[in-house]
């Protein structure tokens, strides 16, 4: 199967860069580009792409907003997004998963990275940098010491469940989650596939946001 790309930000050679890079992979197509919010949420109408690279900074309408706007207008199946700076800024990273979007990248990341981006997303994990996973959960252990009742829909998650979503929490794929818990991969698969469904979780990345949250982290 094919994994087809967009990719919108405001650097021409940012786009050319990524597109040469991805194109030359067996596997993955660009189908476009853009150069600023509005574009993207018009091109991602007309090639629905599987996977959007969108810039947080850009001219006319930001990343973040375009990215509100995908999410938000139906498609199905959902584009999945991977928000794309050159500042790893805490704020842009919760907000851009609280949308939806499937992960945070750094534009200087290695091109192995970039590729791996695309894998990664494609198989519904979600996608943060060490440095960036290991500040939010710092916030959510500050956020922990605030009074807060457990949201009743966690009750519906079996013991193992709840331990899965702990692990999720911290940024670790199934296979790392599989070695922390004695399990088989395949088994850590279907647990993630149950809390996502009983929590009403889009995907991996909104399942860290309600794990922060909610003060299960």
């Amino acid at each position: 199967m094919t994994v087809s790309v967009l990719i919108a930000d405001d650097q021409a050679m940012v786009r050319q860069g990524f597109a040469a890079l991805l194109d030359a992979q067996d596997g993955i197509t660009v189908v476009g580009d853009a150069a600023d919010g509005e574009q993207a949420v018009k091109a991602v109408e007309g090639l629905r792409p599987d996977i959007v690279f969108m810039d947080v900074r850009m001219p006319n309408m930001n990343g973040l907003e375009a990215a509100e706007q995908i999410l938000t207008r139906g498609h199905d199946p959902l584009p999945k997004i991977v928000m794309l700076t050159t500042f790893d800024l805490d704020d842009y990273v919760y907000e851009a998963l609280r949308l939806g979007c499937s992960g945070f990248m750094l534009k200087d990341a290695p091109a192995n990275e970039l590729i791996r981006a695309v894998h990664v997303v494609a198989a519904g994990e979600a996608l943060l940098a060490p440095t960036i996973t290991r500040r939010l959960i710092a916030d959510a252990v500050a956020r922990r010491s605030r009074p807060r009742h457990e949201p009743r829909i966690l009750t519906t998650l079996t013991p193992r469940e709840r331990e899965v979503l702990e692990q999720i929490a911290t940024g670790r794929s199934n296979a790392e989650i599989a070695d922390k818990l004695f399990v088989a991969e395949e088994t850590v698969k279907t647990h993630v596939g149950r809390v996502l469904q009983k929590l009403q979780l889009r995907d991996r990345a909104q399942a860290v946001v309600f794990a922060y949250e909610n003060g299960v982290a």
